[in-house]
């Protein structure tokens, strides 16, 4: 029966594990002490606490209790069916602990988040005659939050000879890495001399999850060079990651070559490599790989080469794929549909997105929030009001409404749809404020776009004492409203402001906005000054000074602005035109003469008005 109850529980067979056992306890058979672990494993996998209990009594009743193999299992038993204070229970009454005990208790503790418990784990082996293996450091290290903690069991590993240890060392890399400390994770990797593929797969992902990319390679190119380990498929697919990070198509094909030569054909490998060449520009490349493992490829693999088509604009190819996911009994997942949603806003195609979208919803599939903020866009862009209704309506529905990005998108549409009532309503639910810049900065710019200025400085206000820092495009649009409002001291207050308070250059953009702020009051000799402090003077600012002059009827600054810009803009007309106007409305007629003259020269002619009704 033992042999038979193991071979169930290995399985997956638990229920029918614990039948037999059943069977054979109501016919009074005394069990052997092997018999329990696979027992416990089996109740832990089915989360049946009852008959995990059940089975406890009968293991302290045969007097197996006493067998720390049995104990031991139990203990795991407890800790995964997150009834703590009996492993506690259990392992306390434990006549003669061992260090698969303490190592169950610790990696037990550490798979429910009881950090804290697992280290103080630690004080039982340093009070008792227990010595702590590899395997107990290495649970230890996984449990590590904290760079402090990590050091002081990295610092406890080396006293105990331990650090020469390949998954010891591998551990410590992990932690390291985790708590972002590139530096030690470096020299732990520099110090180990019996490195294997398992060290080095652990050093490449941690550079990628620390954004190195190009250290990645180089480490991928020390590996190859290195007898200790070849690389395998977690290896290559981390590689190929980091040259899909850096637009590195030579290198990527490189690897491509390779996993040709050794006859990798495993599917995590082929998705990296679809993703990579979508990545860098290659599409061609990308879904000719897809087609060439297309048999080996999983959901992955589709919703790779699905959205790397989109990515680079080949939304036919996209769709025909999307279509032959059902002929290979797949069934789209939310980034299947994303992808497509996403990748349609992106095309600035906003039929074919919300049709995806509706079709998404006719599925039964839970929309991504990355999937709604894309339509958001494309409602804000269009000031498509009901629309972006509709997927308000969805966010409540799925209780996701207070999703910071989410809200900024739904507050950016309501705002461009000119409802910034609701907009606001959406700004309050938010208690404490979020620390995030572009959320203040979005309803900063929407109060300023619907007319609103005084409630965009109030909530510029209550930016600073929220403690948000603001940024640079947080005073493009505090200045933009004073230059459409004429408040020319408050705008001249928030250009010192920048770099006074906050270290903030001003860019074009700020620049661009005191030019017109001043133009439009009048002060053209400042704004000229101003613009001549520029490098590169853009033509946006060019423009807002000739506006101004047109404004007030400076034909000489005027003039001056128009054959500035006819320089950066040949072909555009419409600076000439402007002077013209001007001349016409001091009744200089000669002038206006002249400057038609010009404009025929250039073979330049006046732009026809026109009106359109959507």
């Amino acid at each position: 029966m033992k042999r038979e109850i193991v071979r169930l529980v290995a399985s997956g067979l638990y229920i029918e594990a614990l039948s037999i056992y059943s069977q054979h306890h109501s016919a009074s058979l005394r069990p052997h002490k092997f018999l329990f672990p696979p027992l416990f494993k089996a109740c832990a996998k089915l989360n049946f606490v009852p008959q995990g209990k059940m089975l406890h009594t009968h293991l302290v009743k045969t007097g197996f209790i006493a067998d720390v193999y049995a104990a031991t299992a139990l203990t795991d038993m407890y800790m995964k069916l997150l009834h703590f204070d009996d492993a506690l229970k259990v392992f306390d009454e434990m006549p003669h602990r061992n260090l698969a005990s303490l190592n169950a208790m610790i990696s037990g503790f550490l798979f429910n988040g009881s950090r804290g418990e697992a280290l103080r784990m630690v004080e039982i082996v340093n009070s008792g005659s227990l010595r702590p293996n590899s395997i107990t450091i290495v649970n230890l290290l996984s449990g590590c939050e904290r760079v402090a903690h990590g050091m002081q069991i990295h610092c406890w590993a080396t006293k105990l000879g331990f650090q020469v240890d390949v998954y010891v060392a591998t551990a410590l890399l992990t932690m390291y890495f985790t708590c972002e400390e590139v530096g030690f994770a470096a020299k732990v990797f520099q110090e180990m001399w019996n490195k294997n593929v398992v060290s080095y797969n652990a050093y490449i992902s941690g550079l990628l999850l620390n954004d190195m990319p190009r250290k990645v390679l180089d480490v991928f190119k020390s590996m190859m060079e290195c007898p200790c380990g070849k690389p395998n498929s977690v290896t290559l697919a981390s590689v190929l990651s980091a040259c899909s990070d850096l637009s590195d198509l030579g290198f990527g094909r490189q690897v491509h070559a390779l996993t040709v030569r050794i006859q990798n054909d495993d599917v995590m490998v082929g998705t990296a490599l679809v993703d990579m060449y979508s990545k860098c520009g290659a599409w061609q490349w990308a879904y000719n790989v897809f087609k060439e493992r297309k048999r080996t490829g999983n959901l992955f693999t589709w919703n790779s080469v699905i959205a790397g088509m989109m990515l680079n604009g080949q939304s036919e190819i996209a769709m025909e794929l999307f279509e032959l996911l059902e002929f290979q009994k797949l069934q789209p997942d939310s980034a299947t549909w994303n992808s497509m949603i996403s990748g349609f806003a992106r095309l600035g195609r906003p039929v074919e997105a919300f049709k995806y979208f509706h079709r998404m919803q006719s599925a039964g599939a839970v929309p991504s929030i990355k999937s709604l903020t894309s339509l958001l866009s494309i409602c804000a862009d269009l000031s498509a009001l009901r629309h972006g209704k509709e997927i308000h309506a969805q966010t409540t529905k799925r209780v996701i409404h207070l999703d910071m990005f989410l809200a900024t998108a739904l507050i950016d549409t309501y705002m461009k749809c000119g409802n910034f009532s609701w907009a606001r309503r959406l700004f309050d639910q938010f208690d404490p404020k979020p620390k995030d810049t572009i959320f203040w900065n979005t309803m900063i710019s929407g109060y300023g776009r619907n007319g609103e200025n005084t409630c965009a400085f109030d909530i510029f206000d209550r930016m600073l004492e929220e403690n948000v820092r603001p940024n640079a495009a947080t005073f493009t649009s505090l200045l933009s409203i004073c230059s459409h409002s004429g408040q020319v001291e408050k705008g001249w207050q928030l250009f010192r402001m920048m770099n006074k308070q906050y270290g903030l250059q001003p860019y074009r953009d700020h620049c661009s906005c005191m030019i017109d702020l001043l133009g439009r009051a009048g002060q053209l000799g400042k704004a000229r000054k101003l613009l001549e402090e520029l490098p590169e003077p853009s033509i946006s600012s060019l423009a807002s000074l000739l506006g101004a002059c047109s404004l007030h009827n400076d034909s000489k600054l005027g003039e001056e602005m128009a054959l500035r810009i006819s320089e950066l803009e040949p072909k555009n007309p419409l600076p000439f035109s402007i002077l013209s106007n001007i001349y016409a409305e001091l009744g200089r007629w000669r002038d206006v003469e002249r400057v038609r003259e010009m404009m025929n020269d250039k073979g330049l002619r006046k732009l026809s008005g026109i009106s359109s009704i959507e």
